[in-house]
């Protein structure tokens, strides 16, 4: 085990260099050694929704507009918009002077680099031969890696600057003609750093000859998180972000009742990213857990605090709710066939095809003998695809289809008896209807479908009974 820590910081936290030079970098310096640690870095908030598409909406970036229309013009116009930005960035950060002029020159190198890659496959695809389809995953790879190499750089180059020995560390395989595993090219690079001397700042994206993006999609820079940790034997990884990990959002339930929560497990952070809230994917939690890493959330912005502390073995002292989270816009997709009863593998079998073929998400599933229902996160135009394709497959069955919200309580161990009866009676207090629920035997969990317009009353009323009743974010939470 290294005595060495690696590092995250999200993109919102990244937008204050000041902020993250002095809470991050020199505040825990002021206690130890400066060096020891690893910082894995995320673009810039909202740059790479410029790059790509807009995270909550939708609305199509520079690789949107590229991959919607082979003849259309139009990422050219997002791809000024973003160097205009990325300008701007650099500007605020350094001033001006030599320092700017060099930041502005490397990433001008990679936004012309692309943007030539992009005019030639447009027009290579204009011809027969060649289709677009089978080159946007290398594309999206290439734009999302701008981001993460900009911040990087910056980073790197302002810690000199400022007296710190940092390196920047260059995972994104650019221009590169080699391919290797993602262990490989962490391993390649990390050989000659010296963690005693050397503070190594290193691209979020890193190129695989896999590609991480087709697995973890927006969640590629807590992969290479995630291996780095483990394949330099981390005492301890660390993500530090614009908020706290609550015992529910602030904005809803008001910032006197929400506190951190203070110690937890890999169960639950796994629930949490089920639900779109972003803790740590659960594929790149997978190694920390099974390398015996602990991962710690901190604020950024509250540096003395000592955030909320993740490991595997951990259970709370006494069975309690530890997190009241959720997630809106979900499409709960209901098919009902008669002849389904004792056919359930073959009907639903098709189904998971069409929503993995559609990458669409999975939240929470129902059936029973003739009715199975898939709540999905994705946008009505999968939605519509995937249920004419199952109207293709099944002519005779009927579908419905409903947009709901999912409320969900989360707990290290939450065997508690008549849990599931009390937070069923609270909602109904609110007049709130649950529409479906689920809890597994496993007890980490129970999961509420409501309407939509039902989701913040509901995420409330639960964390007002079950939570605060207890005085769990004043005592049991940070005890523990």
């Amino acid at each position: 085990m290294g005595r060495h820590n690696v590092e995250k910081i999200g993109g919102t936290s990244m937008n204050d260099y000041q902020a993250v030079r002095d809470n991050i970098i020199f505040k825990p310096a002021a206690e130890g050694d400066l060096y020891q640690r690893v910082f894995v870095v995320s673009a810039y908030g909202g740059l790479t929704d410029l790059l790509l598409e807009n995270k909550k909406t939708g609305q199509p970036g520079v690789f949107g507009l590229f991959a919607s229309s082979i003849n259309d013009t139009g990422w050219q116009e997002a791809l000024l918009k973003l160097r205009q930005r990325i300008y701007q960035i650099n500007t605020e950060l350094f001033g001006e002077g030599p320092l700017l002029d060099k930041a502005n020159a490397f990433i001008t190198a990679r936004l012309d680099s692309s943007a030539q890659c992009l005019t030639d496959l447009q027009r290579l695809c204009r011809h027969g031969h060649f289709a677009l389809d089978m080159h946007l995953d290398t594309v999206r790879e290439m734009l999302a890696s701008i981001g993460e190499a900009h911040s990087a750089w910056n980073m790197a180059h302002l810690l000199e600057r400022d007296g710190v020995n940092a390196c920047f560390v260059d995972l994104t395989g650019w221009q590169t003609e080699e391919h290797h595993s993602l262990d490989e090219r962490v391993t390649e690079a990390f050989k000659t750093i010296d963690l005693a001397k050397q503070l190594p700042v290193v691209t979020g994206y890193a190129h695989s000859e896999d590609g991480l993006m087709s697995t973890f999609n927006r969640g590629y820079s807590e992969m290479t998180f995630s291996r780095i940790a483990v394949l330099t034997e981390a005492s301890e990884a660390v993500i530090h972000k614009e908020f706290h990990l609550s015992t529910a959002d602030p904005r809803m339930v008001g910032e006197d009742n929400a506190v951190p929560i203070g110690r937890t497990n890999y169960d639950v952070a796994d629930q949490l990213a089920n639900l779109g809230m972003e803790a740590i994917h659960p594929k790149a939690a997978k190694g920390l857990r099974q390398n015996d890493i602990p991962l710690r959330v901190k604020n950024t912005f509250e540096p003395e605090h000592t955030g909320t502390l993740i490991t595997g073995d951990y259970v709370s002292r006494t069975p309690r709710v530890e997190i009241i989270a959720g997630c809106k816009s979900i499409y709960a997709l209901e098919i009902f066939d008669q002849d389904m009863a004792g056919m359930l593998d073959r009907y639903d079998s098709h189904f998971l095809k069409l929503i993995n073929q559609y990458k669409a998400h999975i939240v929470a599933k129902d059936i029973n003998a003739n009715t199975i229902t898939h709540y999905l996160s994705t946008n009505l135009k999968v939605i519509k695809r995937i249920r004419r394709a199952l109207g293709e497959a099944f002519p005779e069955a009927e579908m419905n289809q409903r947009k709901v919200a999912i409320v969900s309580t989360i707990g290290s161990d939450m065997q508690i008896s008549g849990i599931l009866a009390k937070a069923v009676g609270v909602l109904a207090d609110e007049k709130i209807n649950v529409l479906a629920l689920h809890q597994s035997m496993r007890q980490v969990d129970i999961q509420f479908v409501v309407d939509e317009n039902d989701y913040q009353p509901a995420i409330k009323a639960l964390h007002s009974s079950l939570i605060e009743i207890d005085d769990h974010g004043r005592a049991l939470c940070l005890a523990s």
